[in-house]
């Protein structure tokens, strides 16, 4: 039997309708057991928490991020894992916060959430929140088998920093492109064994909770203009950039463009260069449209998701770090969240 936690921070699966109104109402987890009969099944021992206002995923900050990790900080002696019910929208942003402040995680965190609400007639709720108990008390020769960050979703067990929602209506609603999924649900339960996290044992977890959320995600489009990009680089707090770039890494090669970025290194801000595909990676070099880049000094991303790009600045960023050790770290893979 493994002791598992449920967090609810907010979000679709924790909603029930009222049968009078149509209306979403939140749901009390206090009666889980008696609306989800079948967690009783289950041999693990559910205890649950929630957040004391819940939040919709889309007003989700930095703020929440750290109330979570604090949240199970407080509890993570007296359980073996925890499931974080969470608002889809934006699942991946803070998961993936949640895996960098994590350093040596030893016990899953498996956020999962749902596009039904759970008293929905066809709810994908279910399915998602028993299989996700079931992944975070996973034991094998009495030993936690999962010792990371994941997010569980229609059958699959992702690497919680290498996920983007794409699709708002199908259950299957996340995807990894640049990597596989470390479990998956069927008649029997899956372990990617391989691919799984191992943390040393011998060093002490450290659950980081400064946080900087000066950052600035671009997506470049053919026609981005001089004096757009002129007024949005004055912006004096601004600490970091996320170029979303396009394929492999390019970007545009006028002279201006550049200047633009090289006045922002300059001041000190760190930019790095994240693919706008879905799957792929950033080689800058590669082509002449990427070559400036990597003279100027831009960080490449990798294979990284913009989601786990923006986790990880707001992680380092406050870290203090030279801008030569930033670079060096920055692509470097810390939580698994890039190859």
């Amino acid at each position: 039997m493994s002791r598992i936690l449920l967090v609810y921070t907010g979000g679709t699966i924790g909603m029930i309708k009222n049968p009078e109104t149509g209306a979403l109402t939140a749901f009390n987890f206090d009666e889980l057991l008696s609306n989800i009969p079948e967690l009783r099944l289950l041999e693990h021992k559910i205890s649950t928490v929630s957040f004391e206002e819940p939040v919709d995923s889309s007003d989700m900050d930095i703020s929440d991020y750290i109330k979570l990790a604090e949240l199970i900080e407080v509890h993570f002696e007296d359980y073996d894992g925890f499931v974080v019910l969470h608002g889809s929208d934006t699942m991946s942003y803070t998961a993936s916060a949640i895996s960098f402040m994590f350093e040596n995680l030893k016990k899953p965190i498996i956020f999962t959430g749902s596009q039904l609400p759970i008293g929905d007639l066809r709810t994908d709720a279910k399915e998602n929140l028993i299989t996700s108990i079931q992944l975070a008390g996973l034991k094998e020769r009495g030993k936690t088998v999962i010792r990371e960050v994941g997010l569980y979703f229609e059958y699959k067990l992702y690497r919680a920093n290498r996920t983007t929602k794409i699709n708002a209506e199908h259950f299957e609603a996340f995807e990894s492109s640049n990597f596989p999924p470390i479990a998956e649900s069927g008649v029997n339960l899956k372990i990617n064994h391989e691919k799984l996290i191992k943390p040393n044992l011998r060093k002490k977890m450290l659950v980081h909770k400064s946080l900087n959320d000066d950052i600035m995600v671009l997506k470049l489009f053919p026609g981005l203009s001089q004096q757009t990009l002129s007024y949005l680089f004055k912006m004096p707090h601004i600490k970091g950039v996320i170029l979303e770039t396009f394929g492999s890494g390019n970007a545009k090669t006028d002279d201006w463009f550049v200047s633009l970025l090289e006045s922002l290194i300059e001041r000190g801000v760190y930019i790095v260069n994240v693919t706008q595909c879905v799957g792929g990676a950033v080689h800058m070099g590669k082509y002449a449209t990427s070559e400036r880049l990597k003279r100027l000094g831009v960080i490449s991303g990798g294979d990284m998701t913009t989601e786990a790009a923006v986790a990880k600045m707001m992680y380092l960023l406050d870290k203090n770090l030279g801008p030569k050790v930033f670079k060096t770290i920055f692509e470097t893979s810390l939580r698994g969240e890039m190859n």
